[in-house]
């Protein structure tokens, strides 16, 4: 997937770029008939030469005097961001779009865009079950409206077969795929130019990628072919660019080369990339570093190692910064190239030089994540602050205008009735009226600040825990002989505990946490604790090896103390084996089995007593492992279960906990889930939570 996030951020920019193609989301080409209105066409150009800050002006704008919807404004504000690599920013502006009401053609237009950009964004940093949320609901409604272009079907369909691809789910990947596949068609039988040809070499290219990334390598080859027989059909073009069928001809190469290799093919992967070296893209710098994806394959390390010595030169030519990501995608394979070529010399200096380029990477990303985050705040508090003023202005012109006209009305009934009383009496009575006006309006002012800061309050902490629950996954992988599932109940409106796995081809990850307290504090630790794990994970470190890294970042500038319980754990569902580590964490029960009638073994686990992860620096934690867990259940849980009370104060236990995974007969990992849920709120019996609660149970067949 790694190799997938480069090619999606690096290639297409440039293949696009050559092509002269604009993005549907940045652009202007009509979808169905549809034209872009004279303020999008202003923001537009505001962004064509890099206007940024003009750009959100112009947005925000035209959104308060109506001319553009805010659908629209919101996906606007999610490409000026994007442009400027603030990808969580922008993630969080295409959703706001995603959540608006669509109510014309042109809302139709901007859904799809920004549905289109979020789904890869996430597709891209390995969200796939959130991609999925994004796409397949486009889709669908593209198809029920009845709009939307082939490109748009395309490209959605596209993001969706990636991502079911690394879930595991190979077949309905192959169907959005085949899918993908005839829209293309549709687009370029409609287009006498070569673009329709370029998008679908653009789209194979990504299909063909993430077959080989997931090392289904004798499908990849169909969609390598293919990708071949598009390039030749653009080639016949009029239109045609010599320079986009050279890169994109050695490209479709280097993947044959891979795959082969990996099918154990050598003669013919040594072919395809002598093929490679005769293009022009070769000699590029991004075509040598391109290169390396093979020649690393293949153990040629001395010829890898001589193609990195261009990449500062591609860094500077792209205009990349080294952030983590490109750390990780490019020095980190450097080093290994000279390790594995055997130059002593420059591993020792590249090692500084990596940690070095590391440490600046680490401190940008955390200024990066710290400058988005503040955006978005400051966002939602200027959106509350003029949605309050609005709603403020138009309560005080009611109420003053009813009263305007009770004031008339009472002045002109008391001068007709009582124009025979005396001046005196008349100031009396309307001196009267005027404290009555003013004890109403002094209360009607309480109640109004009273009611907005407690909206204010609300509305914060919905959006605190929509992003909090976005951070655990929802969707689990279906793969034959894993079971896997679970849930996360919190005490407020957002805690500190977390879940989740990752899935390393046949390497899987879990983990469940605790962090010290609740509320909004606890939510941030526990956001940078998960990043923390699926980071690491990815690099299939071992459960020990992950939480003292952990605990090292999480140290850091702690000045309120806070930590976070954790067990983690790495299953090989091929043979069972599971390495863990229990950082001060309630101990996981192992079962025996679901199934049987009878009563159930159920125990649990000992383990090492390290350390909550937070508190002490420096510390080196214990991972131990068992043999297999193939058919034994297992149970990892937060201490809300156990400690949960009723009304009298009394705690679930743990001794519950084991009678009823033994007496207790289970189909599947979701019903362990559940039936423990259900349980404890049984035995709270009305009782507030009085800790957050979350629970995984897994089974390895």
């Amino acid at each position: 997937m790694k190799r997938l996030a480069r090619i999606l951020m690096c290639m297409m920019a440039a293949a696009l770029l050559m092509a002269g193609i604009v993005s549907c989301d940045d652009g202007k080409t009509p979808v169905t008939g549809l034209r872009s209105t004279h303020a999008d066409s202003l923001i537009f150009d505001a962004g064509t030469v890099k206007n940024y800050a003009r750009m959100l002006e112009l947005t925000d704008s035209f959104e308060q005097v109506g001319s553009i919807s805010t659908l629209d404004a919101n996906r606007w504000r999610g490409v000026a961001y994007y442009r400027q690599n603030q990808y969580r920013t922008a993630e969080f502006y295409y959703k706001k779009a995603l959540e608006c009401e669509v109510n014309n053609e042109a809302d139709q237009l901007s859904y799809t865009k920004a549905a289109r950009r979020l789904s890869e964004l996430l597709l891209i940093k390995g969200d796939y079950e959130g991609s999925l949320q994004v796409a397949m609901p486009a889709v669908a409604k593209m198809e029920a409206g009845g709009y939307g272009s082939d490109i748009d079907f395309a490209i959605l369909l596209n993001n969706i077969g990636c991502c079911q691809l690394n879930l595991g789910r190979g077949a309905e990947a192959q169907e959005s795929f085949y899918t993908a596949r005839q829209h293309y068609i549709n687009r370029w039988s409609t287009d006498s130019t070569g673009r329709g040809f370029q998008e679908a070499v653009i789209g194979t290219v990504y299909t063909s990628q993430a077959y080989i990334n997931t090392r289904r390598l004798d499908e990849s080859l169909y969609w390598i072919d293919r990708t071949e027989m598009l390039l030749n059909k653009y080639a016949e073009k009029p239109d045609a660019r010599t320079e986009y069928f050279d890169e994109y001809q050695a490209r479709i190469e280097i993947m044959r080369a891979v795959a082969m290799q990996g099918l154990d093919s050598v003669d013919k992967a040594a072919q395809a990339y002598q093929r490679f070296m005769k293009s022009d893209y070769a000699k590029t710098s991004a075509g040598r570093i391109y290169a390396n994806d093979y020649l690393l394959a293949a153990h040629r390390y001395s010829e890898a190692a001589d193609n990195y010595r261009y990449l500062d030169q591609m860094l500077d030519e792209w205009g990349m910064d080294l952030t983590l990501d490109n750390v990780q995608l490019y020095l980190v394979p450097k080093l290994r190239a000279n390790i594995g070529a055997q130059r002593r010399d420059s591993v020792m200096a590249f090692g500084l030089r990596l940690c070095d380029a590391l440490d600046s990477a680490i401190v940008k990303n955390k200024n990066d994540d710290t400058a988005e985050l503040a955006t978005i705040y400051e966002t939602q508090q200027k959106e509350a602050q003029i949605a309050q003023q609005q709603a403020g202005l138009a309560r005080q012109r009611l109420v003053s205008s009813l009263i305007a006209l009770a004031l008339v009305i009472v002045f002109f009934s008391v001068f007709i009735y009582f124009r025979h009383r005396s001046a005196q009496r008349l100031r009396h009575a309307h001196g009267r009226l005027e404290d009555a006006h003013n004890q109403l309006q002094a209360a009607y002012d309480e109640l109004e600040r009273t009611t907005a800061v407690k909206e204010r309050i609300e509305s914060e902490l919905r959006i605190a825990r929509d992003i909090q629950m976005s951070m655990v996954p929802h969707l689990f992988p279906e793969r034959e002989g894993l079971d896997i599932h679970a849930s996360m109940t919190t005490a407020k409106e957002v805690g500190g505990d977390l879940y989740g796995y990752l899935l390393e081809g046949d390497l899987l990850y879990v983990c469940v946490g605790d962090v010290s307290g609740k509320g909004v504090p606890a939510s941030l630790f526990m956001a940078q604790a998960t990043r923390l794990f699926r980071t690491l994970a990815a690099q299939r470190m071992m459960p020990a090896e992950i939480i003292t890294r952990m605990n090292t970042a999480l140290t850091e500038d702690n000045e309120q103390g806070m930590f976070v319980t954790m067990f983690l754990g790495m299953v090989d569902l091929k043979t069972g084996h599971l390495n863990f580590c229990n950082a001060g964490h309630n101990p996981p029960v192992l079962l025996d089995r679901f199934e049987s009638d009878d009563k159930k073994s159920a125990r649990f686990l000992e383990m090492e007593p390290n350390a909550p992860i937070g508190l002490w620096p420096g510390l080196d934690f214990v991972g131990e492992e068992i043999e297999s867990i193939k058919n034994h259940p297992l149970v990892i849980y937060s201490d809300g279960l156990t400690e949960a009370e009723n009304p009298r104060q009394e705690q679930f236990g743990e001794e519950r906990l084991l009678d009823i995974l033994r007496n207790n007969r289970f189909a599947n990992a979701q019903q362990v889930d559940e039936f423990l849920m259900k349980e404890v709120e049984t035995f709270r019996n009305g009782a507030e939570p009085n800790d957050d609660l979350t629970l995984l149970c897994m089974k390895v067949d």
